[in-house]
């Protein structure tokens, strides 16, 4: 295909790096742009990121930078920072960001100050920029090492969705393409929240039929949350849902898992996440306000902001969960 030989990356944590990695071997020029110039010329130097991912290196079509110059030579931008950070950053990157470019956010996360979704804070600061959203079943550490790996893109323009899908598909990192950007968002958001929920579970040692049991719940709360935020059915059951949630409430490589395994073995809340950001920390109480605010019931996420809010003990949310009046499967 024609176009998109230059992609960059802002944000050279972990994420950003394998991104950048494997955007290479999609074909394309990647400009890694970190937002300090010593990390950056760490990056150059050393030619793999040492302190988020040790022992790979950086593919030779991989520039990294601390110039919002070279990011601007850029014709679609991917944003890999957390979703607290996002509005920051992009305002910070709106000089480089030129007329219809596609900003391509990757947090998976809600501002917890706005409850704005992240492509609706990329609209808001790059009002110039055309927002896309890229999630699913991934780590950092899988697509880096080149391991297969399928997630999704969504972007407005039907058009745009499938040039980005196709610009960015490499041998090992497949995207699938859809319009349902906020399908997409939330199915990437709530399933952070599930994840913690899934750790404390494991954690406190209640068995596999009770995380199965969460796990199923959860996506029906999911469900009904993206419903009614105009989501389509269809995408939750697809990667950014059904998929994401299965990679994160199986496995302490999730971040979020580890954090609520921690919570779950009664460690206390200020250091179970043991220095990594779990994100679903963060998105927990804006997505039980914006439930409430919406009319949609979501006991298991309501728990969760509540322990992490100190407002109820692991076995009295547990207590409560089972305790809820019986009522018909949906």
């Amino acid at each position: 295909m024609t176009g998109y030989a230059t992609i960059g990356v802002a944000g050279a944590g972990a994420w950003g790096t394998a991104l950048a990695n494997t955007l290479a071997r999609a074909g394309r020029r990647v400009i890694l742009w970190a937002r300090h110039a010593p990390q950056a010329a760490a990056l150059e130097r050393d030619g793999e990121n040492r302190s988020r991912l040790p022992g790979l290196r950086l593919d030779p079509a991989v520039a990294p930078s601390a110039a919002l110059a070279d990011l601007a030579a850029a014709e679609a931008v991917l944003i890999a920072v957390p979703a607290q950070s996002m509005r920051a950053l992009s305002s910070h990157l709106a000089p480089a960001i030129g007329e219809a470019c596609p900003v391509i956010v990757t947090a998976k996360g809600i501002e917890r100050e706005t409850q704005c979704f992240m492509t609706e804070v990329v609209a808001q600061t790059l009002p110039r920029s055309r927002p896309a959203i890229l999630s699913g079943p991934s780590f950092a550490k899988d697509v880096a090492a080149g391991l297969p790996t399928a997630v999704v893109i969504a972007a407005a323009a039907p058009d745009l969705a499938t040039e980005l899908a196709s610009a960015l598909t490499s041998p090992t990192l497949r995207l699938y393409h859809t319009t349902d950007m906020r399908g997409v968002e939330i199915g990437g958001a709530a399933k952070n929240v599930l994840a913690i929920a899934a750790g404390i579970v494991e954690g406190s040692g209640l068995g596999d039929s009770a995380k199965a049991a969460l796990t199923a719940r959860g996506f029906a709360e999911l469900r009904r949350f993206a419903s009614a935020f105009g989501a389509r059915p269809e995408t939750l059951m697809g990667l950014s849902g059904l998929g994401d949630l299965m990679l994160s409430t199986s496995t302490p490589k999730s971040r979020n898992f580890a954090f609520g395994l921690a919570l779950g073995r009664g460690e206390p809340l200020a250091t179970a996440a043991h220095g990594e950001l779990a994100e679903g920390a963060f998105t927990a109480g804006v997505l039980v306000r914006m439930a409430h605010r919406a009319g949609v019931s979501m006991p298991i996420c309501e728990a969760v902001a509540a322990i992490l809010e100190g407002k109820l003990s692991i076995p009295d949310a547990v207590t409560a969960l089972m305790n809820r009046p019986v009522r018909a499967e949906e």
